[in-house]
């Protein structure tokens, strides 16, 4: 049997490779070594997410340092959900306290500027914690990847989402201009400028970034957007249908078998009792006396 012979190449790729993981243990520990104690002040973890250091200790490693402090983000917030009595949204997520998310955005962004999701997170969940911090990170992205139309949308959702449609309309026009943009950005352009509050741009931007996500997280949120818009015109229309039939009949509908007739006619979606469902599948609550209707408590559709 032949045996193996190594090259002088092939003994220098081995020892690059084993360097590499050398050092990238070494991070990862020096890292952890240096992580302030529960009890530290916000100055002290300040000191501990200086991307310069970090940078300097990575050894060349930029990229795995980045992954490194993408995962903490992700896990600092999930701590704070965890923690939280009571629903939170993905991006409404003030009441948290979560002063430490831009820092980590900001070094995960700063250690690999291609590093796409960071940017994405920074767009959907930052701006309720700190508007600025998000717009300076989206910023910097574009910056360093002047030909990433996705940034621009994510700029854009943060200027609309602070209804500021005229800087989200110039951040959607720009992005427009990047050779491979989708068509759809020119057409957000025109929607900001005539219907920037309206719930078809809502819908517009959510069923978006539904599609471009790359975090399942991100594209639930987007979806469950979608269901409250969904459910919003389905309870206009609603009552509606219930105005009409109170003009008729001199009073507001006491069940919903009352109206199946015309929610059948209507094609609307109903359950064995003829109530109409929302989008989540589960049976709207009517509301007796006021021609009302409400959302069962167990829906999955947004509240707010």
């Amino acid at each position: 049997m032949k045996q193996a012979k190594f090259t002088k190449s092939d003994v220098v790729l081995v020892l690059i490779i084993l360097i590499g993981l050398t050092s990238a243990v070494v991070l990862i520990r020096w890292i952890d070594a240096h992580r302030p104690g529960p009890a530290s002040n916000i100055e002290e973890e300040r000191l501990y997410l200086n991307t310069a250091t970090v940078s300097r200790a990575s050894l060349g490693f930029k990229g795995l340092a980045a992954d490194w402090y993408w995962m903490r983000s992700l896990q600092y917030v999930g701590r704070k959900v965890l923690n939280f009595e009571g629903a939170i949204r993905l991006d409404d997520m003030g009441q948290l306290n979560l002063k430490l998310l831009a820092p980590l955005l900001d070094a995960a962004t700063t250690l690999d500027p291609q590093f796409m999701e960071p940017f994405q997170y920074a767009a959907v969940v930052l701006p309720a914690v700190d508007k600025d911090a998000a717009i300076r990170i989206l910023k910097k992205g574009i910056a360093a990847n002047p030909s990433a139309w996705m940034l621009y949308h994510n700029l854009g959702f943060i200027y609309w989402q602070q209804k500021d449609f005229a800087a989200a309309r110039e951040a959607y026009a720009q992005g427009a201009t990047i050779p491979g943009a989708p068509p759809w950005m020119e057409a957000m352009k025109a929607r900001m400028a005539n219907e920037g509050g309206s719930r078809g741009t809502a819908r517009e931007i959510y069923t978006r970034m539904s599609e471009q996500a790359a975090d399942d997280i991100v594209r639930n949120m987007a979806r469950k957007h979608l269901m409250q818009l969904a459910s919003l015109d389905d309870r206009d229309a609603l009552r509606r249908l219930m105005e009409v039939y109170r003009a008729k009949v001199g009073r507001c509908p006491s069940t919903w078998r009352e109206m199946e007739s015309v929610l059948r006619a209507l094609r609307v979606k109903v359950d064995a009792s003829g109530a109409p469902l929302d989008p989540s599948g589960k049976s709207y609550v009517l509301v007796k006396d006021h021609c009302g209707v409400d959302l069962d408590p167990k829906s999955e559709v947004p509240v707010k």
